[in-house]
């Protein structure tokens, strides 16, 4: 039998920060990650002096006696204060906020768009944002936006926080860097990230032009659903989220910070870049999540659960159980049920229900709604399969049937969303979606026992 020479020598991990390089596993968790060996200091948070000649500063994200207190503990080469100055007010006119109602505007109805096409025009992350719909009120930190980002270039000695809200990326077409102050997040389609509110950085183009879908939460931070009698495991697990590694520049150039802070945007000029942290510890990050490791969960012999079975993130309002926000994925995955209608039914919600395509195809609507476009089912507003949807699903002979090439989601609020000046005449309108179900026949004529 073969045995060790050294019976107490273990084989260490040659990623001890987890198997993606440049990320750290966990939704939640408390990490500590330093960019200079001992820039970090241990069994502390404010010492009399930082090693490296290094600034503490806490970055809260909750009140400082919310249970559990969300916040990270940074180490910089400067406090925030010096990335600071006056502030000028700036117009992005295609960035909204709520309350927006516009009063020329019908949000009652059912509503779809074609992507929204890049033009010859040089965008930014700041500049490419074009505002879908709002919901609730950006003052009294409630509800949502919806966005649409066109970026065809980076951002140069350009940086960018939001004290407004947290943002939900959802790319559809091209890669983008998000340079932060906690390190470095590469983003591509079928991934997403979540940037806390706060948190300040710069994106980069790594491949364009790019196109994406943003949900601007107002609200309680995102965070996982309870998964009730599902139990530990399935949906969204928290070790396939990735918070990025401590990274830092020190660079001495004219700069610029633009600052979102109850619906207007202000800038002001620096000297020096702001992504300085070289260490930090805390669990007040931002993340990246594959969306191909969401593992859904359905009925297996009849019927089917409602679409709050296919949530990734919530973020929970004052209402038990019901959602300023919910993040929903619809993914390929097994259809099984016995004498059952598997698309989704028809129905009326007294959520507002925002749909993205990223890829492929809806199964409730196979024409229509195409890769980069999006859908809005305001509360309580019916909707659901048009006619070719129903009669292929009432008449399909029924085994099992995986949907497959398809990803779509679903930004869900309890308030109703209401369309911008932007979505009601310059974003591409399906005019005629409302017609997909004017050719939906009368079936009952009385007869007993008539399917």
């Amino acid at each position: 039998m073969n045995r060790p020479t050294d019976p107490h020598k273990m084989t260490q991990a040659s990623t001890p920060v987890g198997t993606h390089p440049g990320y750290m596993p966990g939704f939640g968790n408390d990490f500590e990650t330093e960019a200079l060996p001992g820039a970090l200091p241990q069994g502390m948070n404010s010492p009399q002096k930082c090693n490296y000649g290094l600034y503490g500063e806490q970055l809260s994200g909750t009140a400082f006696t919310a249970n559990p207190p969300e916040r990270t503990w940074c180490y910089r080469i400067r406090p925030s204060v010096k990335h600071s100055h006056r502030y000028v007010k700036i117009d992005l006119p295609y960035w909204q906020s709520a309350p927006c109602v516009d009063p020329d505007v019908i949000s009652l109805g059912q509503y779809r768009w074609d992507p929204v096409p890049h033009s010859d025009e040089g965008l930014t992350w700041l500049t490419g944002m074009r505002t879908m719909t709002t919901a609730g009120d950006v003052n009294t930190q409630v509800g949502m936006a919806s966005h649409i980002y066109l970026v065809t270039e980076s951002m140069v000695d350009e940086y960018f926080f939001s004290a407004d809200s947290e943002l939900l990326v959802v790319p559809q077409e091209g890669r983008l860097r998000f340079a932060t102050e906690m390190g470095i997040i590469d983003l591509e389609p079928k991934e997403i990230a979540i940037i806390p509110r706060g948190l300040l950085y710069r994106v980069e183009v790594l491949e364009g032009p790019a196109r994406g879908f943003v949900c601007e939460n107002y609200g309680q931070k995102f965070e996982l659903p309870g998964r009730g009698p599902i139990g530990a495991n399935c949906m969204a697990n928290p070790r396939d989220f990735k918070a990025p590694v401590a990274a830092f520049e020190d660079r001495e150039v004219p700069s610029t910070v633009t600052i979102k802070w109850c619906g207007q945007f202000h800038i002001t000029k620096i000297g020096h870049s702001p992504l300085d942290v070289v260490a930090w510890h805390g669990n007040y990050t931002p993340y990246k999540y594959d969306l191909n490791t969401y593992c859904p969960v359905g009925a297996i012999l009849f019927d089917h659960p409602d679409p709050s079975i296919f949530t990734v993130l919530t973020a929970p309002s004052g209402q038990p159980g019901t959602a300023n926000i919910d993040f929903v994925l619809f993914r390929e995955r097994w259809m099984v049920m016995e004498d059952t209608f598997r698309p989704p039914w028809y129905h009326k919600n007294i959520m507002s229900e925002l749909m993205g395509n990223i890829y492929g195809q809806y199964d409730a609507k196979p024409q229509g709604f195409i890769p980069g476009g999006m859908s809005l089912h305001n509360m309580m507003i019916p909707h659901g399969p048009d006619k070719e949807a129903f009669e292929k699903a009432s008449n399909s002979n029924l085994g099992p049937d995986k949907l497959e090439n398809t990803m779509s989601f679903m930004f869900e609020t309890r308030f109703p969303q209401h369309l911008t000046g932007f979505a009601a005449t310059e974003a591409p309108l399906q005019d005629d979606y409302i017609d997909c179900w004017s050719d939906i026949e009368k079936k009952f004529d009385g007869t007993p026992g008539k399917k």
